[in-house]
């Protein structure tokens, strides 16, 4: 690939990150929602509304540590979105939970990114959306090595990773 390509690749790519950071902000913490931030959103995505999610898993969703990841549930649950409660075979296990103002924030947050994939995707022929998957992807691969763990917690190298 040429030069210039790469170059051009880089420059929107970054571009790109910081426009979709910027748009999201703007369009998931309105005035509903001025009392939490962009990240405060994507730790109620990754806790979900399916059944409760303990906090290692949701760390380890959002790639940071259950110490950090206390101290926004905090936030969080002392502004209504989140409740906790202890496990009650294993006492030191935490589940977390949204409320109904925490779903109602979740669907907000998730209608924008649906949105946005639709403006992506709407000129797209099949083909090109699998080109766009395995570009994505292969970005995805690069950015979050990893990630890329079998069930044990080891990576390819047969290291434990770090939670």
């Amino acid at each position: 690939m040429a030069r210039g390509t790469n170059r051009s690749l880089n420059e929107l790519l970054a571009s790109l990150f910081n426009h979709v950071m910027d748009m999201e902000a703007r369009a998931v913490i309105t005035e509903e929602y001025r009392d939490i931030t962009n990240n405060d959103m994507h730790i109620i995505e990754a806790v979900g509304v399916e059944e409760p999610r303990n906090m290692s898993v949701i760390a380890h969703r959002l790639s940071v540590t259950v110490s950090t990841l206390t101290t926004n549930m905090n936030g969080l649950e002392k502004k209504g979105y989140i409740r906790r409660e202890r496990s009650q075979e294993d006492k030191r296990v935490v589940y977390v939970t949204l409320t109904e103002k925490g779903r109602k924030a979740f669907y907000h947050h998730r209608d924008f990114h649906k949105k946005m994939i639709r403006a992506i995707v709407k000129d797209l022929s099949e083909e090109d959306m699998e080109i766009l998957y395995r570009c994505l992807m292969n970005l995805s691969h690069f950015l979050e090595p990893e990630k890329e763990m079998d069930e044990s917690g080891r990576g390819d190298s047969g290291e434990k990773q770090k939670r």
